[in-house]
């Protein structure tokens, strides 16, 4: 992020097109991975993270946190060279040891079969980020039993498996971190993504019951992204102004005049957050859903 007055604007890219708004002037300046990284070079120094979805937005941005903080980071995703690119600029930030682990999580066998490969070759995973593209916009009502399947198997399908097979390492290290990056519609439904609302409360749910049978030593947590700075609320944009015709500004405005710091948040900001949820001392940090969503949340 860099310095901001009323003057500046800043870029997302709605529909696969930069475009241009006004961000509010109370937003602060930060360099989260320089000058203002929030966290010690060795906060997480000897652990693995696992993170899936880390080829863009808040994935990628909790890779570079991760890897900050001294983590050996496995990168998981469908594109591998985005993820080569990427484990390039990890080795920049920490000095932990980064790999890539191309994967599609909408197949639960090839999960099962990639994870005791992964374990032989890196080791144990003591931080495991469940995260994966959301299902496109649009009234519940307009969804067929069918739309449903994929957006579980990569999301609630592919978390359970994953937790499965990696928990026994992380009891057996007396040390795990289970993440979820899902919604802020978990605690109030967001109009016209019937299908990620319905998603995004399965996997809170499976979350909070886990956090009550999962050994002592493995916290199990939700951080709830609110408006933020990435491709995918570009394509929410997008299918908002064709199913109603308003223009992309007023889309922009409709979101902001809804969050009390009058801007987005961008990916890293979540990702501090995240990075906090999977250091040693967030133990008794356990069964939450923390939103980092600029105060737009009415709920207590």
């Amino acid at each position: 992020m860099t310095g901001l007055s009323n003057s500046t604007r800043f870029s997302i890219g709605f529909d696969g097109h930069p475009k241009t708004y006004h961000q509010a002037p109370t937003a602060l300046a930060m360099d989260l991975l320089g000058d203002d990284f929030p966290y010690a070079a060795t906060a997480l120094q000897g652990k693995h993270a696992l993170v899936c979805g880390a080829s863009k937005g808040i994935g990628r941005a909790t890779a570079q946190m991760m890897a900050k903080a001294g983590a050996n980071v496995t990168v998981c995703a469908r594109n591998s060279e985005a993820l080569d690119a990427l484990c390039e600029e990890l080795s920049r930030l920490g000095n932990g040891t980064h790999t890539k682990l191309c994967l599609d999580l909408e197949d639960s066998s090839a999960i099962r079969e990639a994870i005791p490969t992964l374990l032989e070759q890196q080791g144990p995973v003591h931080v495991l980020i469940n995260n994966a593209a959301g299902p496109p916009g649009g009234p519940l009502l307009a969804n067929t039993l069918e739309d449903f399947e994929a957006p579980f198997k990569r999301h609630l399908h592919a978390a359970h498996t994953l937790t499965q097979l990696l928990t026994p390492g992380m009891e057996a290290a007396g040390y795990g971190r289970i993440v979820q990056i899902i919604s802020t519609s978990v605690k109030e439904p967001i109009p016209n993504i019937g299908l990620s609302n319905t998603l995004r409360g399965a996997m809170a749910s499976w979350a909070k019951t886990l956090s009550r049978e999962l050994p002592p030593s493995i916290t199990i947590n939700n951080v709830l992204p609110g408006f933020t700075n990435t491709g995918r609320l570009g394509s929410l944009a997008a299918s908002i102004q064709e199913r109603t015709g308003k223009s992309l500004d007023e889309v922009q405005a409709g979101w902001l005049n809804q969050v009390p710091i009058e801007r987005l948040i961008e990916p890293l900001e979540t990702a501090s957050a995240i990075a906090f949820l999977a250091l040693p001392a967030s133990g008794g940090i356990r069964g939450v859903s923390l939103a980092v969503d600029g105060g737009r949340l009415r709920s207590i």
